[in-house]
């Protein structure tokens, strides 16, 4: 293909692409109400709007300091601090994810585990921990 084609081309797949994702996560937080859910457990409902305007803004700039390569010069400390925060967001959204779909209780109830529930939460933690471990500091270098 000639290169104006191939620009044209990867422009529209990546629109396309985007909408799709977007819309896909979009859908899940309305759908499951994530966002009343969250501001119910800290009784703070009057702060809805802020919410959503936090998560539209954060993933439109996280889109564009992504598509433009943007770099900071800071330190350790504050990669921690981005890690930390983004630790907590994962977290917090699997854990929303879990309650509003009641995963684990159906998981235990089916596996005949309701007994060792906090068991089976802590192996799915630690699962998690050691997956991420092994793609930081294996599978990546």
């Amino acid at each position: 293909m000639t290169a104006p084609i191939e620009v044209g081309l990867n422009l529209i797949l990546g629109i396309a692409g985007g909408i799709a994702v977007g819309g896909g996560v979009i859908a899940l937080f309305v759908v499951l109400d994530m966002i009343p859910r969250l501001a119910q457990l800290t009784k703070s409902y009057d702060k809805v709007h802020w919410y959503e305007g936090a998560m539209v803004s954060g993933s439109l700039l996280g889109t564009v300091s992504d598509f433009w390569n943007w770099k900071i010069a800071a330190g350790p400390v504050a990669e921690a601090a981005v890690g930390l925060f983004g630790g907590i967001f994962v977290g917090m959204l699997a854990a929303a994810l879990t309650e509003v779909l009641n995963v684990l209780p159906i998981l235990a109830k089916r596996l005949h585990m309701t007994s060792h529930l906090f068991g089976l939460l802590m192996a799915m933690v630690c699962g998690k921990v050691a997956g991420s471990l092994f793609d930081w500091f294996v599978y990546r270098q």
